[in-house]
């Protein structure tokens, strides 16, 4: 079995990286999070190999689960009428691992407990068993979202003849593909463990070939590494500056200015600008000038200089923002932007 694993950092080419292994005379499956990660992939992979093989599958991780795992063993069975992306019920998760009841909503399956269904009902030899007369070899991006069920479910599912080829960066877990209870809970709250679980299930861990951003400048990198205890190193030759924003004056000055994306906590349409919010513009790759708008509460851990403090969840989307920037990187207080909340 040929299995490996590679911790990147923002920018180092995590997407790239799978692009530029895919054979087309081998059988790949590419399986990601996001349906925009996926539209991306699709249009590297078409411009890479001049089209698009016929040899490649690209899918969303759910719809890899649900068309080429579940259907083909449960659907039936189950009867099920779709996925449901609910929180399970205190009902069903009352419900013993063999009840049905547990894993529906409605007529529509919990999304969070698709893959405990398939390994409780036993199908994973048979799943990988399928994999195998399918697929020669397997890439799996953004790893770092996979939580709950999932997570076991994916390590369960790489024990076939397939290489698989799993790329992710710990700290740009924003989202997770599912939660249900316990499982999992403490996934992503220790580097070290994390690594160590991966190690366990026999997969080789990479942490050096993707060490270095192509997108962030040495200023940028440092000022990460240094603000929010992330490491990070740059092989960018850009030159560039970190601002801190104090001022109304040059608070002002960065909102009138088109090209400088301004990122938000949340709800940054309500600001009237070329604007995003920290964890959702992960993945994209086009913005130069960046400013950061810290929420109150982030913003009073900065300036005591205790921003690496911050919850695990806003230090990782506040490493997804900062690390959008190719140019220079701008920081701010949001109490400065409220006067241009509400414009149009």
């Amino acid at each position: 079995m040929d299995k490996a694993v590679t911790f990147a950092v923002a920018g180092s080419g995590k997407t790239r990286s799978i692009v530029d292994r895919i054979d087309p005379s081998r059988r790949s499956l590419v399986i990601t999070y996001t349906t925009n990660t996926e539209d991306d992939l699709r249009r590297r992979i078409a411009k890479r190999l001049d089209g698009h093989p016929a040899t490649v599958t690209v899918n969303t991780y759910f719809s890899f689960l649900n068309r080429f795992c579940y259907k083909p063993f449960l659907h039936s069975e189950m009867c099920s009428r779709g996925i449901s992306f609910a929180i399970p019920t205190k009902e069903s998760s009352r419900m013993p691992l063999t009840s049905r009841l547990r894993y529906m909503h409605g007529d529509r399956i919990y999304h969070c407990r698709m893959a405990k269904l398939l390994a409780v009902k036993g199908y994973m030899e048979e799943l990988r068993a399928r994999v195998d007369r399918y697929y020669d070899d397997v890439f799996v991006d953004e790893v770092q979202d996979f939580g709950g069920h999932d997570f076991n479910f994916l390590l369960a599912l790489a024990k076939t003849k397939a290489t698989f080829r799993l790329v992710g960066d710990f700290y740009q877990h924003t989202f997770a593909t599912s939660h249900d209870g316990n499982v999992n809970r403490s996934l992503h709250d220790n580097y070290e463990a994390y690594r160590k679980r991966f190690e366990m299930a026999g997969f080789h861990v990479d942490i050096s070939s993707l060490s270095e951003s192509h997108r962030c400048a040495s200023q940028v990198c440092e000022y990460i590494t240094k603000t929010l205890g992330i490491q990070i190193a740059s092989a960018a030759s850009t030159n560039v500056s970190v601002e801190v924003l104090e001022s109304q004056a040059d608070v002002d000055r960065v909102y009138a200015n088109p090209g400088i994306v301004k990122l938000f906590l949340e709800q940054h349409w309500l600001y009237g600008c070329n604007s995003h919010n920290w964890g959702a513009c992960k993945g994209l790759d086009h913005y130069e000038d960046v400013c950061v708008v810290l929420n109150p509460t982030s913003w009073a851990l900065f300036s005591r200089g205790q921003l690496s403090q911050a919850k695990p969840i806003i230090r990782n989307k506040l490493y997804v923002a900062f690390s959008r920037a190719r140019g220079n990187l701008f920081i701010a207080p949001e109490k400065l932007f409220r006067k241009h909340r509400g414009a149009s």
